[in-house]
């Protein structure tokens, strides 16, 4: 890669490269990628189920897994290199727990990370991601999503060690198929004070047809969810014909959108002065986004952003192109809507075959 590019980053490997940044930590391939920022003003970038070779090969390392970098150049024009990771010199994972087993809430496969976000409350900083347990990965045409529950860890350290909430949420393995509380998106305190949070089903298998691009709203006094009390969240619901904030006891929140295409992994973060919404959409195999003033406001219409492929459908011709994408992750640091930078994953699934990896796209326009 060229040290003095003109253009944004288009599809540039953070991983899953002999030499690359990520394996002077030990990751040598993995997927997710997520942003956050820390409270040192440093980056960190969470990572799934992770592996010190290339090509999804070597010792399997675990999930969730961190690197850091110290600058991110918003621009695109400098790709995003890895400067430190969790722990130093070499990356591990960061929670307590054994894949392939029960941990105490039945089996579960291994623990994905949905977002991460850093809070600072009384002078106290700790940082958060939210997580998907997977009880089994679930094949084409499914009616279940495959998931065990959801939780919260947290970090008192800056990502040196992690606790549950003592809060879960069950999932489909716990008798509870189709939850919305499954995968979460943080998109941040908002200049009203509150903490609002997208979630919706788990679909990180990419195949559970009751999903239907169903995500729910709901916010936080950042103080509560901070300490832990989860339950004291207000709900976005239609109700008595129109919308409106009710708390969380009195009715479940309501879908921002009526039955539309499967989404998987999605992200929403405040960029300027726009709330922005990216996804991956299973059904139209590309990565699009969705714009909004106010988290509580109308969503614009999708925008394809980067397709799997551009043979089909013709809405797909002359795309930016990304082979077997999913993930589709905002950086907080984005420049502006404008010029956005997506951290989308690429893998076919196979273990032992190249890419596995996530790619850095700037530059997009919301």
């Amino acid at each position: 890669m060229p040290k003095n590019r003109t253009t944004p980053q288009q599809g540039t490997f953070l991983c899953d490269n002999a030499g690359d940044s990520a394996s002077r930590f030990g990751l040598g391939s993995s997927d997710l990628g997520i942003p956050y920022r820390r409270y040192d003003g440093t980056w960190g970038y969470v990572f799934g189920d992770s592996f010190r070779g290339q090509e999804a090969t070597g010792e399997f390392i675990g999930s969730p897994v961190v690197l850091y970098q110290a600058t991110f150049d918003a621009s695109g024009h400098t790709p995003i290199t890895f400067t430190a990771s969790e722990p130093m010199p070499t990356c591990a994972q960061l929670f307590d727990y054994q894949h392939n087993a029960d941990n105490g809430f039945g089996f579960e496969v291994s623990r994905i990370p949905n977002d991460a976000i850093t809070l600072t409350v009384d002078g106290r900083n700790r940082i958060f991601i939210q997580y998907t347990s997977v009880h089994r990965w679930v094949g084409p045409g499914s009616a279940v999503d495959g998931s065990l529950m959801a939780g919260i860890a947290y970090s008192d350290d800056n990502g040196a060690t992690w606790r549950d909430f003592d809060r879960h949420w069950p999932g489909d393995g716990q008798g509870n198929p189709g939850s919305l509380d499954m995968m979460w998106s943080f998109a941040g305190v908002d200049p009203d004070g509150l903490l609002y949070v997208f979630s919706k089903a788990w679909n990180g298998s990419h195949f559970y047809t009751g999903d239907r691009g169903q995500i729910q709203l709901f916010r936080y006094r950042p103080a509560d969810f901070f300490h832990g009390d989860l339950d004291t969240r207000e709900h976005w619901v239609y109700l008595d014909e129109t919308w409106q904030w009710v708390p969380a006891a009195q009715a479940a929140p309501s879908s921002l959108f009526g039955w539309e295409n499967g989404i998987a992994e999605f992200s929403v973060k405040r960029i300027g002065e726009l709330y922005v919404m990216s996804y991956f959409d299973v059904t139209d195999f590309s990565i699009r986004t969705r714009t909004a003033p106010r988290p509580d406001r109308i969503w614009t219409a999708p925008k394809t952003q980067v397709v799997g492929s551009t043979m089909w459908p013709p809405t797909h011709w002359f795309r930016r192109t990304q082979p077997f994408p999913y993930g589709g992750y905002l950086h907080p640091g984005s420049a502006s809507p404008a010029n956005l930078t997506l951290l989308i994953s690429s893998w076919n699934g196979r273990l032992g075959e190249r890419p596995y990896t996530v790619t850095q796209w700037s530059g997009l326009a919301a």
